[in-house]
């Protein structure tokens, strides 16, 4: 089987490198894929995350106007796609351009979309204008109209199913990045947080939590790893809160597993997300979460009160809240904790990888 992957760049720290790092591997080496992934304008050769040996890569150098941008890629793209002559085609490319990938490339064979984050990714603003209402509104039309050029539009959670009205959409979540025999001992009086500084991973509603909870257990600590934008002013209004020496801002690291086995409590304040794999991680090691009920992913991988915590989505004082009572109640957070380990045994990297390939060869055979 010749698998295509089409992406953007895999050498950062995000969710989705992170997922194709496992996911193609796993392909490549357990089932035997012939794997080839397509970047654009990559100029680092060094990936964050370890993918498979077996795998070639292949990028296209677009620069110039939009236009001269545009036409490199298409013409690239081409190129390539008939130089390997693919069995399956994979587009893992959340902008608008991915949707638009099978008439770029005139369908040479089966082709799936996998969508990483949800639909509402093109808002950034709590208030947002009328001309950005607008706008959202064209994009999400364009999205729907190329969505339905695909085989198959794959999302990852139940809750995604509700932002597209497909015939071609089903649910695969994504794997576990990890599956360690040591788990965290809950011991630490550590809250860990995972993922870049964003509107989306809204830290800026995190923090004002933080704030009730810290004025209460004063001696415990906030540490959000996750590549650090100035412009979200966090260390500001970290200052500001009068909390900047109860939270500490890392950029991402490799070893995050040691950060996951190193926390009692793990907390996601996002604003919305396509699956929330970092809430997984977490309990891989042991750690019960807290999170935001946003859209899409966490009612999928918490039940409440079982291995986690749920939230009302922008209710900061209940986030405070919920920690608060993980903090002080240790047998919970253990029971909790222990349940969450059990829960995410139905994301083993084998099982999603065999539902891959299950998808893939249906395809082949149809």
């Amino acid at each position: 089987m010749i698998l295509v992957y089409i992406v953007n760049r895999i050498d950062g720290p995000g969710g989705l490198e992170r997922v194709l790092s496992i996911k193609a591997t796993m392909l490549a080496d357990e089932f035997d894929y012939k794997i080839h992934i397509i970047t654009l304008n990559q100029d680092n050769e060094n990936l964050f995350y370890d993918f498979s040996s077996k795998i070639t890569y292949h990028n296209i150098e677009a620069i110039g106007n939009p236009i001269s941008k545009m036409f490199a890629y298409i013409s690239g793209l081409n190129e390539i796609i008939k130089k390997i002559s693919p069995h399956v085609i994979a587009v893992c490319d959340d902008g608008l351009k991915g949707f638009f990938v099978p008439i770029i490339v005139k369908k040479p064979c089966p082709m799936i979309y996998e969508r990483h984050v949800s639909k509402n990714v093109v808002i950034r603003k709590d208030a947002p204008s009328i001309f950005n209402k607008i706008n959202t509104k064209i994009k999400f039309s364009l999205m729907n109209f190329g969505g339905r050029f695909y085989d198959r539009f794959v999302v990852l959670t139940n809750g995604n199913l509700k932002e597209w009205n497909f015939k071609n959409i089903v649910v695969i979540p994504n794997p576990l990045s990890f599956c360690p025999e040591k788990q965290s001992k809950l011991v630490n009086k550590n809250v860990l947080a995972v993922g870049k500084q964003s509107y989306q991973k809204g830290y800026d509603r995190l923090l004002k939590s933080w704030k009730i909870v810290t004025d209460t257990y004063p001696e415990w600590t906030l540490n959000i790893y996750g590549t650090i934008n100035e412009s979200e002013g966090l260390v500001e209004q970290a200052g500001a809160l009068k909390i900047g020496s109860k939270v500490n801002f890392y950029q991402p690291v490799k070893n995050i597993a040691e950060k996951y086995q190193e926390a009692s409590i793990y907390v996601m304040s996002s604003r919305y997300e396509g699956f929330g794999m970092v809430l997984t991680e977490a309990m891989a090691y042991g750690v019960p979460c807290v999170s935001f009920d946003c859209p899409f992913g966490p009612s999928d991988i918490i039940t409440n009160k079982e291995n986690g915590i749920l939230i009302k989505n922008g209710d900061t004082e209940g986030l405070a809240n919920a920690i608060k009572l993980l903090i002080d109640n240790d047998e919970m957070r253990k029971s909790m904790g222990k349940n969450a380990r059990i829960s995410v045994n139905r994301y083993m990297p084998k099982k999603i990888g065999s539902e891959w390939n299950d998808l893939f060869t249906s395809l082949i055979s149809n």
